[in-house]
């Protein structure tokens, strides 16, 4: 990761704790840019392998569009209800599609591990159904910032 936190090194989630935390969490914000410039913010299930984050896109989406134009993207997994329980990452840079738009299910090797992770997830199934109206987006991040209040002393 290109760009480490330079604030609140005291706060920030070791790349163990962020790891456990994105392998855990469900649900992430994605961020793209619309021509104008204007951002546009949607919900999305993911899987984080480690070293990208795979997210799962309806071909048809406002999303997918923007990011054909312009692959920048920053996402953002958070969690906590009370102030020191608030924890989370923003992961930025930028989007790669990866195998065929939809997905169909074509043999791609690449998609091997994302797809198990995500089938079981999400379905609790090991192979990966595919509705053909959904393709993949790779997040490899050039930054991220990490957060964890209930390292606050208090």
């Amino acid at each position: 990761m290109a760009d480490t936190q330079r604030r609140g090194r005291r706060i920030m989630m070791t790349q163990g704790e962020l790891d456990a935390f994105l392998a855990a969490q469900r649900t992430c914000r994605v961020a793209t840019v619309g021509g104008d410039g204007a951002p546009h913010v949607g919900a999305l299930w993911f899987v984080w392998d480690g070293t990208a984050l795979w997210l799962y896109s309806i071909t048809r989406s406002k999303r997918w569009a923007q990011l054909r134009k312009d692959p920048r993207i920053a996402v953002v997994v958070d969690d906590g209800h009370g102030y020191g329980e608030l924890r989370g990452a923003e992961l930025a840079g930028r989007a790669e599609f990866v195998a065929e738009a939809p997905r169909t299910g074509e043999p791609c090797p690449e998609l091997d591990a994302p797809e198990r992770l995500f089938a079981e997830k999400y379905f609790g199934m090991s192979a990966m159904p595919h509705d053909g109206r959904h393709a993949w987006l790779r997040l490899t991040p050039e930054s991220v910032a990490s957060w964890d209040f209930r390292k606050i002393p208090g």
